[in-house]
């Protein structure tokens, strides 16, 4: 578990731009997030459009009442896609506050509002606040440190706070990446928290970027109910969902 930071050891926020697209930095070369600039809400990485995928078990007509959680703000990517497009109740966990300001003074999150909000706390700890117990539908974990090297939460205990935010139908996408990181140890985790067949996968993406999907409650959608969810998702929101259908896998137990 990561142990919390204070102001002065957290990572230096900066930004800078590729063509049209501004990245965000942790006082790294390391990439934390993206921002198409003539597009803000537009996102930007295949990894990141991914961890919307959650769409796919559940109606996607019924969003707009559901409620989503972002562990760890990155450039604010997908706060501002689930407020702004999707038009959940959106909460953002940052531990940094450098990146807060970052994300409102360079990579377009609105202020804090009546549908959204971003909490200054460790995820870790929030998390398990009775506020957000049961109360979660779609639950997004992308928690790096400036080296990138594994995710900075990522252990059995963790995973079950998780599952402990989630309603009935909820789901949480977690970003797995980096050099020293495993993706069978971490999906083990995951599944010592939720059971093995609750478990989507994607294939990683070039940059090694794997998502994984957990559900509160394991389903198994047919193929032409996430077809027909996939056509909603691409016609409402512009998201490659039908792409989505063709490479996301149960992980079988």
């Amino acid at each position: 578990m990561m142990k919390q930071m204070t102001s002065d050891q957290l990572p230096e926020v900066n930004f800078s731009e590729e063509g049209p697209v501004r990245h965000l930095h942790l006082g790294s070369a390391w990439i934390q997030g993206s921002m198409l600039m003539d597009a803000p809400y537009v996102l930007v990485h295949e990894y990141i459009q991914r961890m919307m995928a959650w769409l796919l078990l559940m109606d996607p007509a019924t969003t707009p009442k559901r409620q989503a959680l972002q562990l760890g703000l990155g450039a604010g990517s997908l706060t501002k896609f689930c407020h702004k497009e999707i038009r959940m109740q959106t909460t953002a966990i940052e531990l940094n506050p450098q990146v807060l300001h970052a994300c409102r003074g360079w990579f377009k999150l609105p202020a804090d509002n009546a549908r959204m909000q971003v909490v200054l706390a460790d995820a870790a700890q929030e998390i398990q606040k009775p506020r957000w117990l049961g109360v979660v539908d779609a639950l997004q974990v992308d928690l790096y440190d400036e080296e990138a090297a594994a995710p900075v939460l990522d252990s059995p205990d963790f995973y079950a706070d998780c599952r402990n935010t989630l309603t009935d139908q909820g789901c949480m996408t977690v970003n797995l990446f980096g050099r020293s990181s495993s993706f069978e140890a971490s999906v083990d985790k995951i599944a010592a928290a939720f059971g093995r067949d609750a478990i989507w996968a994607f294939k990683a993406t070039r940059e090694g970027n794997t998502v994984v999907l957990a559900q509160r409650t394991p389903s198994r959608p047919s193929r032409a109910v996430l077809t027909e969810r996939a056509a909603y998702i691409d016609s409402h929101w512009g998201l490659p969902a039908a792409k989505w259908v063709r490479g996301f896998k149960p992980i079988v137990p």
